[in-house]
């Protein structure tokens, strides 16, 4: 009864201090792939259906979470996540944040030119599809382009709604949860915003223009709730349209 009642108070503990949901995902994935697959020219959009054959959901949003759920069977992708650049003033410097190319800036290249290289084999190239629909969501998560002290702010524990989190998982997945909406609903959400402007297609720009972000939506208190949503979910759900429109753009330029 004893062990019982230890395990008890156990599970009570962790209940009460788990994480809300993780990962700009899943939902915020999928939004960033669906964002992207409405914005697919024909002939595009029939190329990446014959890529991706053979998949579940054989689309952009089908496959946007692939690259989290291979991770740990494949550990040597996990730096192609992010990079940490906040501690050199949101300046990516290669000699300095490249990692030997182990980042989410150089994954973004890497991984595009396999998709463009029609030389090779349709595995790697779906493969290669796959890495660059989860890593153009990444980069558009502004905890995925911060501080390495503090591991993208995982380190950081907050009291958001009255449940315990961290910063990082607060934006993959908390501000999100405040809307209640289904993968679908939330899409038209996001759809309806004002398109965004583009800006230039260097991933370079679209990490250091983030890392801004992340940089000022640490909260000066660890107990933060609706103030902190009605001022950052905006600035979140921005850059979910941002990231799908400039996904379709660069799916629409290598693949057509």
């Amino acid at each position: 009864m004893k062990r019982l009642g230890a395990l008890a108070v156990a599970v009570a503990l962790l209940l009460a201090t788990a994480p809300l949901a993780a990962a700009w995902g899943p939902q915020g994935h999928n939004i960033v792939g669906a964002v992207a697959d409405s914005e697919l020219t024909p002939a595009v959009r029939a190329e990446v259906s014959r890529l991706l054959a053979g998949e579940a959901n054989p689309t952009l949003a089908g496959v946007a979470n692939w690259a989290d759920q291979v991770r740990p069977s494949r550990p040597d992708t996990a730096p192609w996540h992010y990079a940490d650049i906040a501690e050199n003033n949101c300046q990516y410097v290669p000699a300095i944040n490249g990692d030997n190319g182990n980042n989410v800036i150089e994954a973004i290249r890497n991984q595009t030119a396999i998709l463009a290289d029609r030389s090779k084999p349709d595995a790697e190239r779906r493969e290669a599809l796959k890495f660059v629909v989860h890593f153009v969501g990444d980069i558009h998560q502004p905890m995925h382009d911060g501080y390495a002290r503090d591991r993208g702010g995982n380190d950081i524990p907050l009291t958001y709604n009255g449940r315990s989190t961290n910063l990082h998982s607060l934006w993959d997945s908390g501000l999100l949860n405040t809307r209640g909406l289904n993968d679908s609903q939330y899409t038209q959400v996001i759809l309806g915003l004002p398109a965004p402007d583009l800006g230039g297609a260097d991933p370079v720009d679209w990490a250091q223009a983030t890392c801004q972000i992340a940089v000022g939506a640490y909260p000066s208190t660890s107990t933060i709730g609706v103030d902190y949503t009605n001022e950052y979910r905006p600035i979140a759900e921005a850059q979910l349209r941002l990231g799908g429109d400039r996904l379709a753009r660069l799916i629409n330029g290598t693949l057509g």
